[in-house]
This record gives structure tokens, C-alpha cells and sequence, in this order.
């Protein structure tokens, strides 16, 4: 009696598991969201599109088209282009400012190969200069974004005029000494058994921890800008993309800093749990003409949290 009752109990507990598991993947159950439809809400004017290599790059491109040397932003991991939006608003009047989704990201999307690679990154970006028929520019790009800034520095000397890293990885992440703290949307994506479910579903509260993890202040993160980091990774194939990007890891050939020509901005987040300031200095050491400043208070983006400090940095570096 004792034995069949203890069965009984253990059998209530599984179905009582099972009901709730499945109850939760239905209350956070989110589809893809087609591009058009995000078109509506996030790709309003400036905003455009253009084909490079067979792929809808969204872009904005700002300013006068006068401008012999245009700033070319890159943002970074699950960002869009938007994260640029206070530094386009500072530039714009005086320089073309042309800023972009990168390829598995946003509204651009995967793209065929399945490959977020740098050297795949640095192609495209070549691709996209050309078409837009810029020859010399300036680059600025943060995390993500700013390791494929240095490695195009790096691969195209003669067209990289200054150079503006903000927050950027590349160096091994095993040569960190300080401790880390990973967005938890990241840590799911690195996990490949996860990623079938992560593919279907996504709590909005795993997005915005994940955006307040990156910010040295998390009450400035809205819920407007949670919308828009929410919406960019339902775009379809983006969840799949992520993955392999995070398969891809975060290393680049750090040899090829000392190659980079380009008078060097490095701006840095005091507060960056991601990618740890302790990078700075090695910015500065490997690549020959850089200068560093540190904003004690900020986070992983802080072009995105305090955009008129760190546009204030990148005006006197321009000579703006």
C-alpha cells in the first residue's frame, strides 16, 4: 500500500512537471516575425535597403554627400543600427554618417552561407563601401562590431582613414583576469541543446536582463528599447543565427593590430561586465597611434547609454 501510494505521489509531481513546462513554453511561445512586418516600426525614414551579395542590408545614410571621408558604424552582438541613433544625431549635420544591421542581426538577417566570421564580416563591409561607392572612411564599431572595425583596418589600410573602437572584442576571453558577467540571452544561445526551444520561444524578460546586464546604469534601459532589442531577435532566422555565431566565439588575430596605420580612438565602459576594460590598454599597446579614454560609469554600449558623452570624445578626435 505504502509503495503504491509513494507511486502515486511521484506520478502527480511528473504530470504536475510536465503540465507546467508545457504551460510555460505557451505563455512565452514567439514565432519569427517576418521582416516586413518589423519594416513598420523599425525601418522608417532614412531608413533603406540595398542588395549586397544577394542579401537586404538595412541601412541608414545620413549627412552631406560631399563628404570625401564618411563615419561608417558597426554595432555589435544582437544589436541593429540603432544603437547608433544619439551619434548619427550629433554627426549628421556636419559629416555623412552611414550605419547599418550586419548580417545575422536585425533586420538584415542571416545570410546564406550561415558564416558570421570576421574575415566574412570584413567582405561584407568592403561590399558595402564599394557599393555605396566610398572610397576612404572612417570606421567606428563597438563589441562585435568593433573587432570587425580593426580586423577591416587591418585588411584595408589604404582605405581606413581613423579608426573608433568602443568596447571591442577580439583578444582571447581565456585572458581575462577579472570576473565576467554574460547577458543571459548569450548564455542560452551558447548552449546548442538549448537552442531548438530557444528557436520558438523567448521570454521577453530574458531579453531585457540580458539588455540591463550590458548597461552601467539599468534604469536607463526603457521599455521601448526593450521592444526594439526583443524585435530584432525575432526576425526570422536570427535566433538560429545567433547560435552559430556564438559557435564562431569571439577570438581574432590579434596579430594583425599592429598592422593598423589609422590614428586610433578606443572608448570604453568602466562598468563593462562583457568584455572587460583590461582590454583597453591592450587596444593601446598593440596598435601603434591609439589614445584611450574610459567613461568610469558606463556599461558595454555606452555609445548607446550616454550617446552625447562619448559623441563628445569622437567630435574632438575628428576635430569636429
Amino acid at each position: 500500500m505504502a509503495m503504491s501510494l509513494l507511486r502515486r505521489s511521484l506520478l502527480v509531481v511528473l504530470v504536475s512537471v510536465v503540465v507546467f513546462a508545457f504551460a510555460g513554453i505557451i505563455a512565452t511561445w514567439a514565432p519569427d516575425k517576418p521582416v516586413e512586418v518589423l519594416k513598420v516600426r523599425w525601418a522608417t525614414a532614412p531608413s533603406t535597403f540595398i542588395t549586397v551579395d544577394g542579401l537586404q542590408v538595412h541601412l541608414r545614410d545620413e549627412g552631406p554627400r560631399n563628404d570625401p571621408v564618411p563615419i561608417v558604424l558597426l554595432h555589435g552582438t544582437s544589436a541593429s543600427l540603432h544603437t547608433w541613433e544619439g551619434w548619427a544625431q550629433a554627426l549628421r549635420g556636419q559629416r555623412r554618417v552611414i550605419r547599418m544591421d550586419l548580417p545575422g542581426f536585425a533586420l538584415t538577417g542571416p545570410n546564406r552561407e550561415n558564416d558570421y566570421s570576421t574575415e566574412t564580416y570584413v567582405r561584407f563591409v568592403r561590399a558595402v563601401v564599394d557599393q555605396l561607392g566610398v572610397q576612404r572612411f572612417v570606421l567606428a564599431g563597438n563589441s562585435l562590431g568593433g573587432q570587425i572595425a580593426w580586423a577591416t583596418a587591418a585588411a584595408m589600410p589604404e582605405r581606413v582613414e581613423r579608426l573608433i573602437l568602443v568596447d571591442a572584442s577580439g583578444y582571447p576571453p581565456e585572458s581575462v583576469t577579472t570576473p565576467r558577467s554574460i547577458p543571459l540571452g548569450f548564455r542560452i544561445a551558447a548552449m546548442p541543446w538549448a537552442r531548438p526551444l530557444m528557436e520558438r520561444t523567448l521570454p521577453r524578460g530574458i531579453v531585457q536582463a540580458s539588455v540591463r546586464n550590458v548597461y552601467g546604469d539599468p534604469a536607463k534601459v526603457t521599455p521601448e528599447l526593450v521592444d526594439l532589442y526583443y524585435d530584432m531577435a525575432l526576425r526570422t532566422g536570427n535566433r538560429a543565427a545567433l547560435g552559430k555565431r556564438m559557435d564562431q566565439g569571439y577570438t581574432a588575430d590579434v596579430s594583425q593590430l599592429k598592422k593598423i596605420t589609422a590614428p586610433t580612438l578606443v572608448l570604453w565602459g568602466g562598468q563593462d561586465r562583457l568584455v572587460p576594460t583590461e582590454f583597453g590598454p591592450r587596444y593601446v599597446r598593440d596598435i601603434p597611434k591609439a589614445k584611450l579614454v574610459v567613461f568610469d560609469d558606463l556599461g558595454h554600449v555606452p555609445q548607446e547609454e550616454d550617446p552625447a558623452r562619448t559623441v563628445a570624445e569622437v567630435k574632438r578626435f575628428l576635430g569636429l
